[in-house]
């Protein structure tokens, strides 16, 4: 009677059905539960981009890196980067890789100028979705980790630090000093 102390587990997605007095008690029944649905899993954030050029567009024109540019994250990135990117990509971004010469095509530099003008949001959807040759990494890594890499990116895009540009002054403030000078 191996069942009386070693019990048989149900697997996930297994169907089963229930006994009682040698008889089935209902339809057959799944070891797991659906979600309820609507429903998001606990720290998971759905992607909202779609993989298409609508969806590059919005991503380039709303979404930003939510991590600050400080040495930890830079540091990861690098190791990131290191790991996945490299290869192709090259320790520069210079799309010198040792796997880029047997491409059908090497990858642009990271420092050419369609490249260099690329907003964070583009990057991260072409590193979530793949682009061109480049496959998608998000079974890879991490929303976070692309994140991190982007940072790394920038950095080897911009060695001497962020450009970072002047916001434009904000018109209606100076018609207000303005309008409070004439009176």
């Amino acid at each position: 009677m191996p069942d009386m102390y070693r019990s048989p587990s149900l697997e996930t997605n297994m169907g089963y059905v229930t006994i009682e007095n040698g008889k089935q008690t209902g339809d057959t029944l799944q070891a797991n539960r659906l979600p309820v649905k609507g429903t998001i899993p606990r720290g998971f954030m759905p992607y909202p981009y779609a993989n298409d050029t609508a969806g590059y567009a919005n991503a380039g024109r709303y979404l930003h890196n939510p991590f600050p540019r400080n040495e930890a994250n830079l540091a990861e990135g690098e190791v990131l980067y290191g790991k996945f990117c490299v290869h192709c990509h090259g320790a520069a971004g210079e799309a010198d890789g040792p796997v880029a010469a047997k491409l059908s095509g090497p990858p642009p530099s990271y420092k050419s100028p369609l490249l260099m003008a690329l907003p964070e949001g583009k990057m991260f959807h072409t590193v979530y979705y793949g682009k061109g040759i480049m496959g998608s990494h998000a079974s890879q890594v991490s929303k976070s980790e692309i994140w991190k890499i982007i940072l790394h990116i920038q950095k080897l895009q911009h060695p001497n630090g962020m450009e970072t540009a002047t916001p434009a002054a904000d018109s209606t403030a100076t018609a207000a000093v303005k309008v409070e000078a004439h009176k």
